[in-house]
């Protein structure tokens, strides 16, 4: 296949293969195959009946649902015509989906069917939405996607669209309790997927290349996953949620050649009981990031995946991956260079600054920023946050504290902003310390991250209780449970009498994690 460039927006991707490659399956999906001819009318329809329904260029539409092939028909139908899909966590809280949706100002909600009581249950704080659609069927007062879809035309919809349109918002866990959508455009998608002077050989693709879409596509790693695939006309496979033991299955039955999962994902397939069995010999290349990963794992995914491993570092505001860790850094025996976050991919330049925004020297240790086409246009209606995050000439501060060596690789030794990375998923300590604040017998409260062996990294709550109050680490777990999403809940809780502070009353988080993180070299897991 062709190393094609020149594609405008995301839509040129889809019609360029619906030109040149009408009877190739796009999408497999629970059975179903839907070739790119037929995905381009699709999604024509789609954007016609967005129109249809009243919404116009730059409306959000958002999406309550786990992974299928109809996200990205609505994804590209919405682009169509200059809409913006919102994907919506399904694995947070009510509130949380609540206020998502609401932020981002949504008049359409298509929701998923393991979501439909939810939303029924929240759907009176819902002012904006005045369309809900049902992406599978089964609600008599919602229409049903396909039937919504096919009562509109399959010609295509005005070009009404430009590179800088925004494509996809995406929210990550917020700093000070509420997540922040990232405005992500078509020239922020592109620059990452249009191959540039030189092509390294995993990003090498031809008629052949299934991929398996397995992280969620509320995730950079699997709404960009999938457009990644779709750009190079590949055969995405897509799993409704994640299974090790099915991505196995999947790898095995459907020949899958690229994947991407996070390190938690491939520890649970490597050590699933058919991980020794399965036929990876169409597997090239396996990608993976979102968060470190021992050592140790990586060299027995190695071992039993026997395919070249790429680890990627990005984040989502950067539109996932700019810097690499290629094949050619992976070796059987382990290498200082397999503890790295590779080095920077072409067209992105990466610094390391001080406090004071001053560059520092090779292996001085210090916030890490980067600087690219592919950084997002913003926070949506959040303009003291973006400019805090991205400088008047596009450099965005990571967060992450780390060091580039002689040789331009990049190492990532702790986190600026006291972010928690459990599982692949981001967790900020303010959302989980505003949940369990609210509790009567709560006076004061800090979280932190601690290893864990599993998840990477494990939520836990330094609590200080109101004098004379009684309280267990179970019944704190719980209240939170009810106001934000299990996965960022406090996996334990230890109680003591009072915070550490620095003079100006500000929380020594790091004193608080030191006793957890003895013996460790760095303080990422």
């Amino acid at each position: 296949m062709d190393q094609i460039v020149g594609d405008k927006t995301l839509v040129d991707t889809v019609r360029r293969h619906a030109l040149g490659t009408p009877n190739a399956v796009a999408f497999h999906f629970d059975g179903r195959d839907t070739t790119y001819a037929e995905f381009d009318r699709n999604t024509n329809k789609v954007a016609h009946a967005l129109v249809a329904a009243g919404f116009k260029h730059g409306d959000h539409i958002a999406f309550l649902g786990k992974n299928s092939d109809y996200f990205f028909e609505l994804l590209y139908g919405a682009m169509k015509v200059g809409m913006i899909m919102t994907p919506v966590n399904w694995r947070l809280a009510p509130p949380e989906m609540v206020y998502i949706i609401n932020n981002a100002e949504a008049p359409a909600l298509f929701v998923g069917p393991e979501f439909s009581a939810a939303v029924k249950g929240f759907a009176s704080q819902l002012p904006i939405v005045r369309l809900t659609v049902a992406m599978e069927g089964g609600e008599a007062e919602w229409p049903t996607f396909v039937t919504w879809r096919d009562a509109q035309p399959d010609t295509p919809p005005p070009n009404v669209i430009q590179p800088s349109d925004i494509a996809v918002q995406l929210y990550t866990s917020g700093t000070t309790g509420h997540p922040k959508g990232a405005m992500l455009s078509h020239k922020n998608m592109l620059n990452l997927t249009s191959p540039k002077t030189e092509v390294p050989d995993w990003n090498r693709w031809n008629a052949d290349d299934v991929t398996l879409i397995t992280m969620p596509v509320f995730h950079i790693a699997g709404a960009g996953w999938g457009i990644f695939g779709l750009f190079y006309g590949a055969k995405n496979v897509v799993m409704r949620d994640f299974d090790p033991g099915a991505v196995l299955d999947f790898i095995q039955n459907h020949r899958i050649s690229k994947c991407i999962l996070v390190p938690a994902a491939l520890q649970f397939v490597v050590r699933h009981p058919k991980a020794r069995q399965t036929d990876f010999s169409r597997l090239k290349y396996m990608l993976y990031g979102a968060s470190p990963i021992p050592l140790d794992l990586l060299k027995e995914c190695m071992t039993v995946f026997g395919c070249g491993f790429v680890q990627m570092y990005g984040m989502t505001e950067t539109t996932g991956g700019i810097s690499i860790l290629g094949p050619e850094d992976h070796t059987p025996e382990g290498s200082q260079r397999m503890r790295s976050a590779g080095k920077a991919m072409e067209g992105v330049e990466f610094a390391i600054l001080d406090a004071e925004g001053n560059r520092l020297a090779p292996g001085e240790t210090g916030e890490i920023a980067t600087r690219s086409a592919s950084n997002m246009v913003g926070y949506w209606k959040m303009d003291d946050a973006t400019r805090a995050t991205i400088s008047d000439d596009n450099w965005l501060r990571t967060g992450d504290a780390g060091y580039i060596d002689e040789d331009g690789y990049i190492y990532i030794q702790d986190r600026i902003k006291d972010m928690i990375i459990s599982g692949g998923e981001n967790i900020y300590p303010a959302e989980v310390e505003n949940a369990v604040f609210g509790h009567p017998a709560v006076a004061e409260v800090a979280v932190i991250g601690v290893p864990d062996d599993k998840w990477g990294e494990s939520v836990r709550a330094i609590v200080v209780r109101k004098p004379g109050a009684q309280v267990t680490a179970d019944e704190i777990i719980t209240f939170a449970r009810e106001r934000i999403a299990a996965y960022k809940s406090p996996k334990a809780v230890d109680f003591i009498d009072v915070l550490p502070r620095n003079p100006s009353g500000k929380i020594l988080r790091r004193e608080l994690r030191e006793p957890y993180w003895k013996g460790q070299t760095r303080r990422v897991n």
